[in-house]
């Protein structure tokens, strides 16, 4: 008698039960559903974080529809470049986006680009809108990537992990037809992705970054997953010495993104740091022209007249510790040395007077000076 051993429901992923659901005459597929959950997510996170940097988020609204628009475009003709000989005997199946077949990285640059356009011809500051928007792109791929499960595509090797996925027979590649459990790769970008939208919320609140630097932090961290889950997946058409094209593709992003921000970085502290101190800087060196034009002024010709200066010269250099003691010891405007003993002797006695009469004579004989 043959001895069945139960498997426990746990021990893998199980494949959906369908791919989607049918309301009235309208058919939803949950690809495209999960999607849709990560945009409107996504758009969430970009706006609060807009509003937080103290804008109005309805001004994210142009550039995200257009950045989700040119996304779409630009992934579905980098998937077809690619695969040409899929769509050669239906070419209408290039618009059947609900059927999968998005090329992540043409999507990423064409969306980015657009989004950055749209939001310059709208008159924001593009840098920033950017450190917005960023950290959304990793929230959207982490529940759009729950639409492949539900296809059933873009799976790992076999595999007898307890995470593993079963995959129906339909879907499996021809060479590994006679495996039914496989890297759940599509769960692994998944919480990758959750993990990316983490770093980069901590690097903007936690690391000063100059302005824009987040994209390039998104590039590098992205990047680095994608040449790891390309060794695993099993639906890639060429490869190069062992790798696939995406993975060569995520190879160059994470050096271009890696280099590009150690150069943005150093030598300084970030831009709106940078700008705050060179405003500041202005603003006290217009303070110092404007205090020095005003001594100036005060010094002007037909102010003082030259005995006046030369008497508060003598003063203070008669008494350099006591400003008090020199101003009753200096002679006023238009006061002779006499005069200015006289008024002295009120305030600081006969040696304050003669000293003052001594100054007072001294200046009205230098007169003025050239």
């Amino acid at each position: 008698m043959e001895v069945v051993t139960p498997v426990s429901p746990l021990a893998y992923i199980p494949p959906p039960p369908t791919d989607g659901v049918r309301v009235g005459p309208l058919f939803f597929h949950f690809y495209g559903l999960a999607i849709a959950i990560g945009i409107v997510l996504a758009v969430a996170l970009a706006r609060r974080r807009w509003q937080a940097y103290g804008r109005d988020p309805t001004e994210l609204e142009r550039p995200a529809f257009w950045g989700i628009v040119a996304g779409f475009l630009g992934g579905r003709l980098a998937y077809v470049s690619t695969h040409l000989s899929a769509f050669a005997d239906r070419p209408w199946a290039v618009l059947a986006i609900w059927e999968g077949g998005l090329a992540l990285f043409g999507g990423l640059a064409l969306g980015i680009l657009t989004g950055a356009l749209v939001a310059r011809r709208r008159g924001l500051p593009v840098l920033l809108a950017l450190d917005a928007a960023i950290p959304a792109i990793p929230l959207a791929q982490a529940f759009g990537r729950w639409g492949n499960y539900f296809n059933q595509e873009l799976f790992g090797t076999p595999t007898t992990l307890p995470w593993a996925l079963e995959v129906e027979p339909l879907h499996r590649p021809d060479r590994y037809i006679a495996f039914s459990t496989f890297h759940p790769t599509f769960l692994y970008e998944s919480l990758y992705d959750l993990a990316i939208v983490g770093v980069l919320l901590w690097l903007d609140r936690w690391r000063r970054l100059r302005p824009g630097s987040l994209v390039l932090a998104y590039g590098a961290l992205y990047g680095s997953g994608r040449f790891l889950l390309e060794q695993l997946r099993t639906d890639t058409t060429f490869r190069l010495f062992g790798l696939s094209r995406n993975a060569y593709v995520a190879l160059a992003v994470v050096v271009a993104c890696l280099v590009g921000l150690v150069l943005r970085e150093r030598g300084g502290p970030p831009a709106e740091e940078e700008a705050g101190t060179g405003a500041d800087a202005d603003a006290e060196a217009g303070d110092g022209l404007g205090d020095r034009d005003d001594r100036e002024a005060a010094g002007a010709p037909g102010a003082r007249t030259g005995e006046e200066a030369e008497a508060g010269v003598a003063a203070r250099a008669g008494e350099p510790g006591d400003d008090g003691e020199a101003q009753a010891g200096a002679p006023a405007a238009g006061e002779s040395g006499e005069v200015a003993g006289a008024r002295a002797r009120g305030a600081g006695g006969p040696g304050a007077a003669d000293q003052a009469g001594d100054d007072g004579g001294g200046a009205s004989r230098g007169g003025p000076r050239s």
